[in-house]
């Protein structure tokens, strides 16, 4: 039981439009707390008031400063209830004509009044003589505002109407929380129920409150100061100053619990460090659970602040596995002659997205920061931007982001396109893909401020690990390639099984002695995109091992399935070069991994890098840079890293290891949200210019920066 009594002028009514809209959203969504006004208004001015859209329905009204009770489902007085209360009330002109003497005394013309009268007057006025005739009357006074003087039936206020209310509804004080700004609602606060006064409120109510903790002295005003009091009593969900919104937790439901992902890196873990131990911030994220499994969803015990919407499995396949990955990942990784358009998948896409802007804005408090995250969101800010318009809407891709031409061949690139231009900052891993963007929404009014943020890992914790894993290395035979990825045919490898095929076959000596360890865990059941990619991969190194192997060796070590992390750092360790061939790359945070680790124990691994990558915008002098569109040049760069001098494999190591840099992700995030905030150095959508600059090995490849004297956003910090 939930009873919310409010004062409507200066409490209900106050505050923002923004303050209102927030206050009338969470009580929509707890129809368990059920509301009753406390007015000073007359039945004919409340009924005005109820045609404001954004003021709360009440179930009950007490108006007339407690002389009237009304059943607000239908607007009808409580006949026994509101008899008693006016028991001894002498009438409106038996009262007027006594204090008529009293020219001080203002009554209030063209004001609605039932067993009250209401009167205009000034503090120092307020004299004995006044209040001795009021009690000669037999009646009660109120005086509030320093300007209302209220002449009502004996012992009835506010206060006294509640009382007699809850008695005939069996409310318990302790269920009841009251709110007001004026000395008129000091009696709700004499009741023992739980209290809020609002910020904008009288003084004189302050100072005359109950003192023993049961009353919450906001200081933010009307309806937000309301809304405070019911998030302090925990009556509704709290509203946070800062919301992220991705769309996957941070933990994750498994038959023996809840499990977290076991990596340092990668957003998971840089959103967990960012918002641990933040009381202003909630993480909107989805929990796909069927009826019969659910788990307590407060129960997660990750000691984050988790706002879960529940979506059923079926809405999540059509939502994830058909329109994310069939339809927008092939255009993110600009292969759109992968791209398949399903109008059903799309609808899913977009009920789940209105879905999440609704669940975002339930928990945005007036005035928020939303932290959007990747292409799975890309309809949100337009609905976010209709429904909440005081809210600062911030996006980061996590992925690559495609030419225009590319974006353009999605049948619905208007409808995002919209939606991307309500924005206010969108940040990238690289210049490039902000330029692609900046291009993408060219024709937008109002286009967001763009930023460039590489993500950084936590080397601190890589180092550490690695010290801890430090093996004492045996000779091998030969060398060992490692590739660690997701099974993803944007990260081709299928390709690189044909370049080691093709490299063996180019080199005898090799054979017997090379080593292709591709540790590729699956993606989660349902995605059928990857299912051909798969299938591919598993029939060529079948084909490739049973073609090349000899005794005990295989050329190709296949580990389709997911490691603890230690082990990847095993893995790490082990490797003599580290093999990226992304086509695209949003950035590729196993790279950073790998130099972190093999520079912590002194190795001097070789960092083969996709030109894809967005690792390679920083990182790409010192790696070998590798296109994995070319078969010639996988196989040219791959024997080059496995025939590289010592020397120069030492020297790689060791620029790559200055390049890494030591930016902690939770710092890298506070940049970001300070970005949104409108607080870094971030611009409007000017012009990027690209400049070629050569990698340590002759290459050309491209990276941007910043012109107009704005600063240079190659790579991080």
């Amino acid at each position: 039981m939930k009873i919310l009594v409010a004062d409507l002028d200066g409490t209900l009514l106050g505050g923002s439009t923004e303050d209102r809209r927030a206050l009338r959203a969470a009580l929509d969504h707890h129809p368990d707390v059920t509301v009753v006004f406390a007015t000073g208004r007359g039945l004919p001015s409340v009924r005005g008031a109820l045609r404001d859209p954004l003021l709360p329905r009440p179930r009950w009204i007490i108006a007339d400063v407690g002389a009237s009770v009304i059943d607000g489902a239908d607007l009808t007085p409580v006949t026994a209830l509101q008899r008693r209360l006016r028991a001894g009330w002498p009438g409106a002109e038996r009262v007027r004509a006594a204090l008529c003497r009293f020219p001080e005394l203002v009554y209030q013309d063209g004001v609605a009044q039932d067993a009250r009268c209401s009167y205009y007057l000034a503090p120092e006025r307020l004299t004995p003589e006044i209040t001795d005739a009021v009690r000669e009357l037999g009646c009660g006074w109120l005086y509030s505002a320093e300007r209302y003087f209220d002449v009502l039936p004996p012992g009835v206020d506010k206060g006294a109407a509640l009382a007699a209310l809850a008695g005939e509804q069996n409310w318990p004080m302790t269920s009841v929380l009251v709110a007001g700004d004026s000395l008129n609602d000091l009696s709700l606060f004499r009741l023992g129920a739980h209290g809020v006064v609002v910020g904008n409120a009288e003084p004189d109510l302050l100072a005359a409150v109950p003192a023993d903790g049961t009353v919450l002295c906001s200081d933010r005003p009307g309806a937000a100061g309301v809304l405070a009091g019911l998030e302090e009593s925990g009556w509704v969900e709290r509203r946070y100053p800062l919301v992220v919104g991705y769309h996957r937790p941070p933990v994750h439901w498994t038959p023996d619990g809840w499990r977290q992902p076991s990596s340092p890196n990668g957003i998971l873990p840089t959103l967990r460090s960012a918002l641990t131990g933040d009381p202003g911030a909630v993480w909107a994220t989805a929990a796909v659970l069927d009826g019969d499994d659910a788990p307590v969803l407060d129960g997660h015990g990750s000691g984050l602040p988790l706002a879960f919407l529940r979506l059923d499995p079926e809405e999540w396949a059509g939502y994830f596995h058909r329109a994310c990955k069939e339809t927008l990942w092939p255009l993110l990784m600009s292969q759109p002659e992968r791209l398949r358009f399903d109008p059903d998948a799309w609808a899913s896409y977009r009920r789940v997205n209105t879905r999440f802007a609704e669940h975002i804005s339930d928990h945005a408090a007036v005035g928020a920061t939303v932290w959007l995250h990747d292409y799975n969101l890309w309809l949100v800010p337009g609905l976010l931007h209709t429904a909440r318009p005081d809210l600062r809407l911030g996006l980061f891709h996590h992925t690559a982001f495609p030419p225009p031409d590319v974006f353009d061949r999605l049948p619905n690139a208007a409808e995002v396109r919209a939606s991307l231009g309500r924005l206010d900052w969108a940040g990238f891993h690289t210049a490039d893909f902000a330029e692609h963007f900046r291009r993408t929404l060219a024709g937008v009014p109002r286009p967001p401020r763009l930023g460039v943020h590489p993500l950084g890992i936590d080397r601190d914790a890589i180092e550490a690990l690695a010290r801890d894993r430090m093996p004492r290395r045996a000779a091998q035979d030969g060398p060992l390639v490692l590739s660690v990825e997701r099974l993803d045919y944007a990260k081709a490898p299928v390709q690189k099984v044909e370049a080691v095929a093709a490299l063996l076959a180019r080199c005898p000596r090799l054979r017997g002695r090379l080593r292709f360890r591709l540790v590729c865990p699956p993606p989660e059941p349902g995605i059928t995109a990857y299912d051909m990619t798969r299938a591919a991969l598993e029939r060529r190194v079948t084909e490739v091992n049973g073609a090349w192997a000899s005794g005990g060796w295989r050329p190709v070590e296949y580990l389709p399935h997911n490691l603890p992390f230690a082990e990847v750092i095993d893995h790490y360790l082990a490797a003599d070069v580290f093999w990226v061939t992304s086509l695209q790359d949003g950035m590729n945070l196993t790279a950073k991994e790998f130099i972190a680790a093999q520079a912590a124990c002194g190795l001097s691994g070789v960092l083969v890098l996709s030109r894809h990558t967005g690792a390679a915008a920083r990182l790409g002098g010192a790696a070998l840079l590798t296109d994995p569109g070319s078969p010639e040049d996988l196989v040219d760069t791959l024997h080059r890293a496995v025939t590289l001098a010592p020397a120069e494999r030492r020297a790689r190591l060791a620029r790559l290891a200055r390049l890494l840099g030591r930016e902690h992700p939770a710092q890298w995030a506070a940049r970001i949200i300070a970005a949104i905030q409108g607080q870094g150095p971030d611009r409007r959508t000017g012009s990027l210019d690209a400049r070629p600059v050569q990698d340590a090995g002759g290459h050309r490849h491209r990276v941007h920066q910043r012109v107009r004297g704005h600063r240079t956003q190659r790579g991080g910090t």
